[in-house]
Parts: C-alpha cells; structure tokens; sequence
C-alpha cells in the first residue's frame, strides 16, 4: 500500500503512478511552491480571522479604544482572503494546465519510442483514452494535494489555537478524532478499487469506439450499426456500476462527517460555554472557539480533496503503465559500404502466445529483389516488420551489411531502410510534406523524381494546389494513397526498401510500372517485397514461400510455379506443370527427413539461403 496525506493508503501497484507524479511536479516546481505558498498563506489567514474577530467583539462589547483597530484588522483578512483565493483559483488552472501538458508530452513521446508494440498491447483507443482523459486528471495531481495539504493543515492549525485558548476545548475536540480518521481511511480504501475499475472501463470502451471508427465503411455496409452500439457501450453497466460505488462511497464518507462535525462542534461549544460561565473566557473567545471548532471539523472539504488526489493517482497509475513499456533501445554502429545485404538467421517471433515466426535463416544479396508470398497469417508482415526492426524477434538475430539492427544508431537505421505500406499514414501538411515526411526531408526534386516513379506525379499536379495542396483537401483513392506511400519510400532511398504490400490496391499496369521501376530502382540497395500477386512474385529475383512461419522453399518464381501448393497461395489451381523447384516435390516437401538448403546465386553478389522443414516424400 501506499501511504497518502495523513496516514491514509492507496490502492497496491500506485507506486509508479505516485513517481510519475513526483517527476510532473518537479516539472513544475516553481509553480507548485507558488501554489503550495498561497494555500499556505490562505490557511494561516483563516486562522487568524477567528482570533481577529473575537478580539474585535470583546473591544465592542467593552466599548474599548482599540475595538476599530479591530474591525479594521478584521476587513483587511477578509480582504485578504478573497485576492489569495482568486491568485490560488488561476495558479491552480494553469497548473493543471502545465503538468497536463507535460505529461501528453512525456506519453506521446514515450508512445512513439516504443513503437508498433505499444499499439500492440494497448490498442489505439486505449491509448488515446489514457492520453486524453487520464493525462487530464493526473495533471490536476499537484494543485488537489495543495489543496489536500491545506485541508489538513486547518484543522491541525484549529486545534492548536483551540488549545492556546483552553486546553480542554483541544481535548473535548481531540477525543473525537479516532472516528474522523476512521471514516477519511474506509473512504480512501473503498473509493480507489473504484476508481481504477471505472477508469478501466472508460478505456474499454474508448477503445471499442476506435475500432469502429476505423470500420465506420464496413459496419455501414454491413447494417450492423446497433450491434456495433451495443459492442461499444457493453462495458457500460459495469462503469455506471463503479461509478455508483465511487460516489456512494463519497457520499457515506460526506454524510459520516457530517454526522461526526456537529456533535464535536456542539462538545468545544458546551465546554466553551461552561468555561465562560466560570470566567475563564471572554465572549469574544467563544466566538473564536465556535469558529476554530467548524475549521477543525471541516472534514467534508478533506473528503472531496481526497476524492480528487485518488483519482489522480489511480489516472497516474494507468499512464505509468504505459511509460512501463521500455522503449526501443539502439547502438551506436554505423554501416560499412555494401548495397543492402540483408540476413535473418534463426529468426523467431511471438505474437499473442502463439510462434508466428520459427526460426527463419535467410539471406537477401545487396542489390537484388525478394518477394516474400504465402497464405495469409503466415508471418509475412511481422517478418517485414522484423526486417527493418519495427519489431524486435523474440529469437535470433537480424543483420544489414553485417551489422546487427540492434547495434545501429537510430539516425542510421532509418535513413538506410525504407519502408511501404498497404495503407500508408499521410502525415505532414501538404502531399509535398507527406511524400518527403522524414528527418531529414529529401530535397524537393528528389521528392518529384519519386512521385514519377510511384507514378503519382499525374494525379498529384492535378490537384488544386499540386504539390503544394494540404492533404486534408487532397481526396485520394486507396491506390492514390498506396502510390503517395511508395514515392515517400523511393524518395527516402537508402541500402533496403521494404514493400509491406505496399501495391496491393493498385491496378495491373500501375503495379506492371512500378514493379519494373522497383527492380531497376537507382539506389543500388535491396528490396524485400511482400507480394500476394504472382505478377509482382514473377519480376522478383527471387521468390521465398512462407507457410506456418517458416520458409517452405525458396526459388525463381517461374520453377516454383510447377509446385501445386506454391500455385494455391495465389488461389490457382492444380494446373500447371509438375516439375520441382529445387529438390521440392509438387506439395513443396523436400525430400528426406533433413533440411534443404537452397543457394541460389545472383550476379555474383551472394546468394539467397533458405532453410526449410522437411517431410519424406517422392522427390523430384
């Protein structure tokens, strides 16, 4: 557990969120001393505004010379009380302003260090959720505990000037605090479960409604919007239950106070009465006693600070998970010279429990062209991924030039490996920004130079603006979009050039053109395309076939051709030749119990290698 302002305890695992807090505080430590000054300041008036106006109230009542001082004294705090109050008022806002700020900050960059696997474990919508909502609450963390630290010490201040006036005014007082402490621990104990169980669920269903708005086509085409309503607020009997219990538990802890304060400023004001019965207190010291017991029991405003500083803790508790992630660590190598030769040996990767990737061993020359084929959820994307580490294999090792991805700087990895996707983000402000979106930008003929390739510059110039029109403006088809993501890939260059199917929405000639200019592509480097087209397979040097996470067989698309199983990713049928492609038989299987290794030479540069399950079976 975690210990809170005055003994009290948050919920267990709130130890990175408090740290997270400790961190946005520090940000803003200036302001928050400011801050933790003025509430101060507007405790230790308030402390004197009773004294001050039973001073004043005994001077009136004995007619003394000093009773205007007095009065005077008296207006100056309330006075005082006001400016203080409107300063704490706008420093608190933009406190919560700044940490807030702060935090979206830390978080976002923290988001985009890890990568491709935060959005894996979290989900898009989580993560705004928890960017948006919770960053916000935790941000009010440092002005809630001023305020709490404030609410605590009014009544600890009451108490100490109850006793300057009679001891046992403070002792009437002190008997009843078991039970104040009492209530304030059951209600810090039972609102934080609450807390975090209603957060959860706000995310739940933040992230429901972001999967359906990137659906938003198919569950109109579909019909299927009530569903999807009732897919998307299923969490909410759960968060209409946790929040019933957050604030009912707020409202026992507000009512058991209100029961308690009354009868404790009904015990200092007996007592009071009797002593000034015996002439041992001056009117004036009632009323500064009646007005020290109401500050002593002011409970009702600690209970709603409390309520506050969990909250905040529970919304730092769930960015903290996030920040928890590690982020993508990198060396500081660079490459030596070569055209992009890339290996993966032993590659294994993991996903959700279930190997997608098993124990992949491949060589790409420098300067040739790999298509990569197979069924679907075979492990074409994560090996994409792995290639260029946007992912990281839970096994084996990933090398370009010799070097191990994992041991080059940031700078270098991603200035030598360029990627293509199926659909491409089109960040930057203007389609001139989205194609050379990168740092640094290529040049701006560069970026013209890669749009012809991509064969975009056509529609592209025809563009109300061309070049220079906002993308927001630019309305594109998915294969527009897909020839944008291609130039900025072209038009970054470097040693390999991943094509996640990257021309899956183009048309058969636009596919026929940049294909071709792939493999003539200027940059000397290799390319590793993920094709589901046999025509985009026939152009590659050569072909590797991924089935169940490993690699099948490796070959010319023409000799794998003949093999049955080989003609079926591309939903073909059985005809077709027969004849194997290196020493596979017409399912694929190699022959023997063993491994086939299959060397394919390419212009001297090196050689594809494979390394593939085998079955028995009739060779070819």
């Amino acid at each position: 557990m975690v210990s809170l302002p005055g003994g009290l305890t948050a919920p267990p695992g709130g130890a990175p969120g408090g740290a997270l807090l400790g961190s946005a505080t520090r940000h803003s430590a200036v302001r928050c001393l400011t801050l933790g000054l003025l509430t101060t300041a507007t405790t230790a008036v308030s402390l004197l505004l009773p004294t001050a106006l039973g001073r004043a109230l005994d001077a009136l009542l004995t007619q003394s010379s000093g009773a205007t001082r007095w009065v005077l004294w008296c207006t100056a705090l309330v006075l005082t009380l006001a400016v203080l109050d409107a300063c704490e008022t706008v420093l608190g806002a933009t406190t919560n302003a700044r940490v807030t700020a702060w935090l979206r900050g830390r978080l976002t960059g923290h988001v985009l260090a890890v990568g491709p696997r935060a959005v894996g474990r979290f989900g898009p919508g989580e993560l705004v959720a928890r960017l948006v909502g919770n960053a916000a609450q935790a941000g009010t963390a440092p002005a809630t505990l001023a305020g709490v630290l404030a609410a605590l010490a009014a009544p600890l201040g009451a108490v100490v000037a109850l006793w300057l006036i009679d001891p046992w005014l403070a002792a009437v007082f002190l008997a009843g605090v078991p039970l104040v402490a009492a209530v304030l621990r059951a209600f810090a104990r039972n609102s934080s479960a609450c807390v975090a169980r209603y957060q959860d669920a706000q995310g739940r269903i933040a992230g429901a409604l972001s999967e359906a708005i990137g659906g938003s086509r198919t569950i109109a085409a579909g019909g299927t919007a009530d569903k999807e309503v009732a897919r998307i607020l299923r969490p909410l009997p759960e968060l209409s239950r946790e929040g019933h219990r957050m604030w009912h538990a707020q409202g026992r802890a507000a009512a058991q106070a209100v029961a308690v304060a009354p009868l404790l400023q009904v015990g200092v004001l007996a007592m009071a009465g009797v002593l000034v019965v015996q002439h041992r207190m001056s009117v004036g010291e009632l009323l500064a006693a009646s007005r020290y017991a109401v500050l002593a029991t002011g409970v009702g405003v600690l209970v709603g600070q409390l309520s506050g500083l969990v909250r905040a803790r529970a919304s730092a508790q769930r960015l903290a998970e996030v920040l928890d992630e590690p982020a993508t660590d990198y060396g500081t190598r660079h490459l030596p010279s070569g055209r992009g030769r890339l290996e993966l040996r032993g590659v294994t990767a993991r996903r959700g429990g279930r190997t997608v990737l098993d124990g992949v061993d491949l060589v790409v020359p420098g300067g040739s062209t790999l298509a990569v084929v197979g069924h679907s959820g075979t492990g074409k994307s994560l090996l994409a991924a792995v290639a260029g580490r946007l992912a990281d294999p839970d096994g084996g090792e990933v090398l370009l030039d010799g070097v191990p991805l994992r041991e080059l700087d940031r700078s270098t990895l991603r200035r030598e490996i360029g990627y293509a996707f199926e659909r491409p983000a089109l960040l930057g402000t203007t389609v001139e920004d989205t194609i050379g979106f990168g740092d640094p930008p290529p040049p701006p003929h560069r970026i013209r130079a890669a749009a012809r390739t991509a064969r975009a510059d056509d529609f592209v110039r025809r563009l109300p603006h061309g070049y220079g029109t906002p993308c927001a403006e630019a309305p594109l088809s998915g294969g527009e979009a897909q020839r944008l993501g291609l130039a900025r890939a072209f038009a970054r260059g470097g040693r390999l050039l991943i094509l996640d199917d990257a021309l899956s929405s183009l048309d058969s000639v636009t596919e026929h053109h940049i294909t071709e200019a792939l493999v003539r592509h200027t940059s000397g480097g290799s390319r590793l395309v993920i094709a589901h087209r046999a025509s985009t397979a026939a152009r590659a040097d050569v072909v590797v076939w991924l089935d169940g996470g490993r690699v099948r067989a490796v070959g010319p698309h023409a000799e794998l051709w003949e093999l049955a199983g080989y003609r079926g990713v591309f939903g073909v049928g059985d005809a077709g030749g027969a004849g194997g492609a290196a020493a596979y038989d017409g399912d694929g299987a190699a022959r023997g119990g063993e491994a086939a290794r299959v060397d394919v030479a390419l212009g001297g540069e090196g050689e594809f290698d494979a390394v593939s399950p085998t079955e028995g079976g009739d060779s070819r």
